[in-house]
Formats: C-alpha cells, structure tokens, sequence
C-alpha cells in the first residue's frame, strides 16, 4: 500500500546470488533459515521445520558449529541435528545452500590459524554428514591471525572439495580487505547483524563495501533476537512507527522489520531463527510489504533517535 507520494517500495523479494556471474553460480532466497537455536533430539520435528522452510524458498541452511552451545545444547549440537535431519531425508541435501561457520573456539575465543580452522571444517563435515559445505565463513576475526594464514588455509579447503565457496561473519571493511589481498578465491558472502534495531552496517561501510564487492549480504538477528516481536528493550518510538506501518500493512511489527531489512539496496538475505513452522510461512509476508524511501528513513531516525541532518 503506498502513501501519498506514491513511491516505489524498496523491499526486494527477488533471489540473491552467491557468485559473481558464473554458471556455478549459487542461487538463494531472500529469506533463510538459521540454526542458531536449532538443537534437541527430536529430528522429526527437525525435518519439519528444515523442509518448511525449503518449501518456502528458504533455501539457504545458516548454521555453525558453536550453535547449540548456550542454547539448551552443547557445542555442534545444532549441526549435529542437521545432519541426522539430512541422514534422514537425503534428498534436503540437494534443496539447500548449506552454509556453516567456525573459528570460534571454546575457551581461546577465536582460532583462525591454519591447523584449527581445518579441523574445524573437518568436523563440520563430520557432523553434518556431507562431503562438501556450499558456503564456509570464518565466524569471528581472530585478531592474532595473520590474514595471509587464513587466506591460505581457505583456499586450501576449496582445492580439497571440502568447501565450494567462502566468506566472512562479523568481519569489520578492513579486516575483509585485509583478507582479500591474500586471498585467491572470491568472498562471496559477508554475515552482518542487522535490523531495525541495530543499524551499525548501514554506517560503517559494511554494506557499502558488500555493494561495491559484490559479496552477498546474509543478516543475522533481522528481529534483534525477538526483540522486536516482543519488545522488549526496544525504543518506544521504533516500536510505535513500526506498528503504524504494521497497521497500514495489514501485518505485524515483525513482518515490518524484515521488510526494513529486505529494502537495503545491498541486497540482504534475512536469516529467520525462529523454531515454528507457522511463524516461517508468515514471514513470507514481508516479501509483499511495502516500504519506500520515506518509510525506510522514518525507520532509521525512529531506531537511532536522531533527526536526519
């Protein structure tokens, strides 16, 4: 529904691609399922919730093999759920863009020399039971690693077939920069929070330089981990506008905040971590919302509590 001035919406429900025009290109959803609390032992119910959202063109799989550690779990317990889901049903494996990450360690924090990041990925593997990881990111910046070293070790598992293509999670410009020069595969991917509530991407260059890279952009927490849903600990003026354009809309506050996420000209995939299946269908909605320039900018000064200069 558009306003007054009868602007164009800016929410982008077409797919996005991880590659830069090849054949072997990889083709995603702009919405994806995350993992993040995705653990237990029930794989059926697992199987539910990964084949609702292949069902619904969320056909990029985000998981890592800390998840699960915090979250009921241990750590690559999500991972683990995965792959006995995909032991399960086979035939999900080739639905989806798997992607994982690793380089958080317990105890160190981060560990991104070549002998860990290796057997990290190994045991990725292992624990999802496939012989090949569509998308591989480092989850942190090890700060003690010479980027060279990473470079190296991630070409090293392209040319092993254990990983078709890589990116980076939670990496500032520079350090992506840094990783590039050394790199000899492309960054595909980088993984951003970002969301109504958290705008830090749209600020200090990560977006921008996904833009002029052209890497896909994959956006955890789009709902501030539920707290948009819920509330709490949100702006009240954020919450009120985003429940005046829900009423507008016809939908809820979250399915807004999705939409706000999907209007970024970078192109973001919003990655869903909800363990519902109904609640997967009705995202699907943010792909019809409709959001213009005035509405987006409205959204921005509501979440930062600043006038636009």
């Amino acid at each position: 529904m558009a306003d007054d001035q009868d602007l164009p919406s800016l929410v982008d429900s077409g797919w996005r691609t991880l590659g830069f025009g090849d054949d072997d290109d990889l083709e995603v959803g702009p919405l994806a399922f995350g993992c993040w609390r995705f653990v237990g032992s029930d794989v059926a119910a697992g199987q539910e919730l990964v084949e609702t959202a292949l069902d619904l063109g969320m056909n990029l799989v985000d998981t890592a093999d800390i998840y699960g550690r915090g979250r009921g779990g241990g750590f690559g317990e999500s991972e683990e759920l995965l792959g006995k889901v995909l032991a399960a049903a086979p035939d999900l494996r080739d639905r989806m863009v798997l992607a994982t990450k690793g380089g958080i360690r317990e105890g160190i924090p981060y560990d991104s020399s070549a002998d860990y990041l290796e057997r990290a990925c190994d045991e990725s593997l292992r624990r999802l039971g496939v012989d090949v990881i569509d998308l591989y990111q480092v989850h942190r910046p090890d700060l003690f690693a010479h980027p060279l070293d990473v470079a190296e070790t991630l070409d090293g598992l392209i040319a092993a077939g254990k990983v078709r293509t890589v990116g980076v999670s939670n990496h500032t410009p520079a350090q992506v920069a840094a990783l590039e020069e050394y790199l000899e595969a492309p960054l595909v991917s980088t993984q951003p929070e970002l969301s109504a509530a958290h705008l830090a991407a749209l600020r200090d260059g990560t977006l921008d330089q996904a833009m002029a890279q052209g890497f896909a952009v994959l956006a955890w927490s789009p709902l501030a981990g539920g707290r948009i849903a819920t509330g709490d600990g949100m702006r009240r003026e954020l919450l009120v506008l985003l429940d005046e354009l829900a009423a507008r809309e016809g939908v809820d506050r979250a399915t807004i905040a999705l939409a706000f996420v999907l209007a970024h000209p970078s192109g973001p995939v919003a990655i869903l971590g909800t363990q519902t299946p109904q609640r997967l269908r009705d995202a699907q909605r943010a792909l019809e919302v409709h959001l213009d320039r005035i509405d987006c900018y409205r959204i921005v000064e509501a979440s930062e509590g600043v006038p636009h200069p």
